[in-house]
Formats: structure tokens, C-alpha cells, sequence
């Protein structure tokens, strides 16, 4: 299974791998690591859109597996274009983040974006492509599924399973303006709500018209009528604590919800 991703990687080196802390990335710095040793170095980026959790699981697999790690500051939330949350926001993040690393590295950076990726919109691939980041895995006709298989094969544990998890600005509404304390309540929202039920897949959404929380299907088709208003009186008290008195309701998980086109 490694064999073209191998071959791809050894073409690449020396290569600077951007790091988010999910399945694809991280299986990729692994894997880069141990083919290209000193000529492999991760960069992750934090910022109040990634989660902490994201960061301690990068910076935790790092330390075990030796990782040449620099964490960095990619400056997005200084970009007007990134805040004001338009249909492309995902571009302005991704060239901030490019030109952060660019900054710190003559390495051939590259991403781990799969051909499952492709068949979506997705403008950050754009910003790669300006700056010519490289994608491993499209190169060698890698898709999700492989990338999971991958990760167990090099016996990376939890990090195999993690289910797909973008950044906390993805929650928020296509033209609502991205603000760190809006994503740190979305952060809290989820975790509260995780804590309340054992869901597949979770998001809370902050709409023009509310807050919504989404639960996968079968999560939400099991919730009692009592724990669904449970839920719902527990999320608008917290985030009525914090300034934003908003309607909140339950939805079934639709991926990119929030993403108006």
C-alpha cells in the first residue's frame, strides 16, 4: 500500500507536510517521517478555528514519533477576506497557511488533501495550486478509505478512526462574520453536547436564523423527545451566557450545512 506514496514522497523530498491534526495529515507526516527522516518537517497552525484537541494530538504524536514539528501562528484572522466569511473563505485560509509555512521553509510543502477531495468544491486546492503545494495522495490515487487503512497499517491507533472533523469555522454560515468567541462557543456547544450523547457525527451550526445542533441520523432518530429539549435548553443557556441569545434546534448531520452557495 505504501509503495506509491513512497515513490511519490521520494520525488517530493525534502517536503514540509501541513499538519491539521485529522486522519489524512497525520498519516501523512507519519509516513513521510519515517520514509525521509531529517528530510521531512511538519508545520501545524493554530488559531481560535482549530480546536485544542487538534493541537495536543499533533503535538502528542509528534513527541512520540520524533517529528520535526514548528507550530505557528497562520494569521488568517488578519485577513478581512477570511473574516467576512464568504463562499470562498476556505481559500483565504489556505493561502494564509501556505505563505505562513513558505515563510519558514524551502521544502516542497505538501497537503493532505485525497481524490475523494476532488469531487468537491473546494477553493483551498486553489490556494495550493498557486503556490504549487504538492498532494501526495492524488498523486498516488489515495483515497479515504486507503488513508484509514494506511494509518493502521503503520499502527497509528485512535488517530486511524478519527471521524472527519473541519475547522470550527466551517460551522458558522456562509456571510456570517467569522468571530473567535462565535467559534469558541461552537467548540463548547459540541463538547457539551458529546457529552450528553454518544453521536456518530456532530456539529453545532450557527445560522442568520439560530443555533442548530446536527446528530447523524441514527443518533437523532433514538433521542427521546425529554433529551432532545434537554439538549436544546442546555446550548441556548450557554449560549445565552455569553452574549448570544439565540433559537436552537436539532437537525440530522448534513456534511457542509452551513456552506450557502
Amino acid at each position: 500500500m505504501t509503495g506509491p506514496l513512497e515513490a511519490v514522497l521520494d520525488r517530493l523530498a525534502p517536503v514540509a507536510v501541513a499538519v491539521s491534526g485529522g486522519v489524512d495529515s497525520m498519516t501523512l507526516a507519519a509516513l513521510a517521517h519515517r520514509r525521509l527522516g531529517p528530510r521531512s518537517a511538519m508545520f501545524h497552525a493554530t488559531s481560535p478555528a482549530v480546536p485544542p484537541e487538534a493541537t495536543s494530538r499533533v503535538r502528542a504524536i509528534a513527541g512520540a514519533e520524533g517529528w520535526h514539528l514548528t507550530v505557528l501562528d497562520a494569521g488568517e484572522f488578519g485577513r478581512e477576506e477570511y473574516r467576512r466569511n464568504p463562499v470562498d473563505r476556505c481559500f483565504h485560509c489556505k493561502a494564509s497557511l501556505y505563505g505562513a509555512i513558505g515563510q519558514r521553509t524551502e521544502a516542497q510543502i505538501v497537503s493532505g488533501a485525497n481524490i475523494d477531495d476532488l469531487s468537491d468544491y473546494r477553493p483551498g486546492l486553489r490556494a495550493a495550486a498557486e503556490v504549487s503545494v504538492r498532494h501526495p495522495y492524488v498523486e498516488a490515487s489515495v483515497d479515504k478509505a486507503g488513508i484509514r487503512a494506511l494509518a493502521r497499517c503503520l499502527g497509528l491507533g485512535e488517530t486511524a478512526e478519527l471521524p472527519a472533523s473541519p475547522c470550527l469555522s466551517s460551522r458558522v454560515e456562509t456571510g456570517l462574520r467569522i468571530e473567535a468567541r462565535t467559534l469558541a462557543l461552537i467548540h463548547a456547544a459540541e463538547r457539551l453536547v458529546g457529552g450528553l450523547v454518544q453521536a456518530g457525527s456532530l456539529r453545532c451550526r450557527v445560522r442568520a436564523a439560530g443555533v442548530v445542533i446536527e446528530l447523524d441520523a441514527a443518533s437523532l432518530d433514538s433521542l427521546p423527545a425529554a433529551g432532545a429539549a434537554d439538549i436544546a435548553a442546555r446550548v441556548g443557556a450557554l449560549f445565552r451566557a455569553n452574549g448570544f441569545p439565540a433559537p436552537v434546534s436539532l437537525a440530522a448531520y448534513r456534511t457542509g450545512s452551513a456552506f450557502l452557495r
